[in-house]
């Protein structure tokens, strides 16, 4: 702006060192009103984002390559749900969970139809939702008869006053809510039989203590995840999974524990997989978002620093994505399902850390 003392300046010049003078000025005052700031990117803001995961327990990289297209087929399917519906500009709660409702029916992953068998050989399911606008969230642990357990979890944020209802009063609950229900039956898969068949067998070679780790991780942990940035900038986070291979005394993971393995608030919205005993230890999920809020970290910072200095190596991974519309997937195992698109035409399906779709 050209200030009463720079016009009476201006006025004692020659009319050539006038004009000099006005022109430098308008260049600078050009220069400050275009010049896009450092470290800003100049492509269209991003009005929706989604990320998925279906799990760190993943295949390994001598696996058949039909197989692992196979994943990525169903990755990719779960993904086009999902950008459908927050194209729309559907709620992030809706996105969350119709795209956690897709992979619990794909029988590839250890949620909902193709979840782990207990050491019964039976299946208990778990399963969060949270709404990161008004910290509204719900659960459910080990039920034994319902579909889609995400869709149970979100009817208890919005048809009770609790956040996490467990075993039989889930069940009642879901009886109640008259949500789709199905045999114990229809979530077994010959695959997930084999990984139990060969965890109670090393179960028995080396004795039937229940904190022993299993050999092989990649074959016993699994989960499915979704995270949401809508039309609206709010952001929305849903996490389900069968649980450990072989589990035992009704054990529970930090799938359905609220700020363990799933959270989101205004910051962030975080899914996460793994080892679920370390997840709830460090609270990893809401421990990325209190990072970016009380700390001043970004979003890849938090997150890094929990997956790759918190948790222990093999540990898992998370997905998570912030009001922006920026986007993280990191893990510490060999590999992570995973898929993200956002609103620019981006989009990303991968498994491996040298996946380049």
């Amino acid at each position: 702006m050209l200030t009463r003392s720079t016009l009476g300046m201006m006025h004692l010049m020659q009319p050539l060192q006038l004009l000099i003078c006005v022109l430098a000025t308008l260049a600078i005052l050009t220069l400050t009103a275009c010049t896009t700031p450092r470290g800003i990117t100049s492509h269209p803001p991003v009005t929706w984002a989604i990320a998925l995961h279906g799990g760190a327990g993943t295949l390994d990289r001598t696996a058949p390559l039909e197989e692992l297209a196979a994943y990525r087929v169903s990755l990719q399917a779960a993904l086009d749900v999902g950008r459908e519906r927050a194209s729309k500009g559907d709620s992030a709660l809706d996105v969350a969970e119709a795209v956690v409702r897709v992979l619990e029916n794909d029988p590839r992953f250890n949620a909902g139809r193709g979840a782990a068998f207990n050491e019964k050989g039976e299946h208990e399911l778990d399963a969060s939702i949270m709404d990161g606008a008004t910290l509204q969230c719900g659960a459910v642990a080990g039920v034994r008869t319902v579909k889609n357990p995400v869709s149970l979890a979100r009817l208890v944020m919005t048809q009770t006053k609790h956040v996490l209802l467990m075993g039989d009063g889930a069940e009642q609950f879901a009886d109640a809510m008259a949500v789709e229900r199905v045999p114990n039956s229809y979530f077994s898969t010959e695959r997930r039989r084999k990984m139990l068949d060969e965890v109670l067998r090393e179960r028995a070679a080396v004795g039937p203590r229940s904190d022993a780790a299993p050999r092989n991780p990649r074959t016993t942990y699994g989960t499915v995840g979704c995270v949401v940035r809508d039309t609206h900038g709010n952001l929305a986070a849903a996490t389900s999974t069968g649980g450990l291979t072989g589990k035992r005394f009704g054990r529970v993971g930090d799938a359905p524990i609220i700020g363990a393995g799933n959270y989101a608030d205004g910051y962030a919205a975080i899914s996460c997989t793994g080892t679920g005993e370390e997840f709830i230890r460090h609270s990893v999920a809401r421990t990325v978002a209190a990072r970016i809020a009380f700390g001043g970290q970004s979003l890849e910072q938090a997150a890094h620093t929990l997956v790759f200095n918190t948790l222990k190596k093999d540990d898992g991974g998370l997905i998570a994505i912030n009001a922006a519309g920026n986007i993280v997937m990191l893990y510490n195992s060999e590999g992570m399902y995973r898929a993200a698109a956002d609103s620019t035409g981006w989009q990303t399906v991968a498994i491996f850390e040298d996946d380049t779709k």
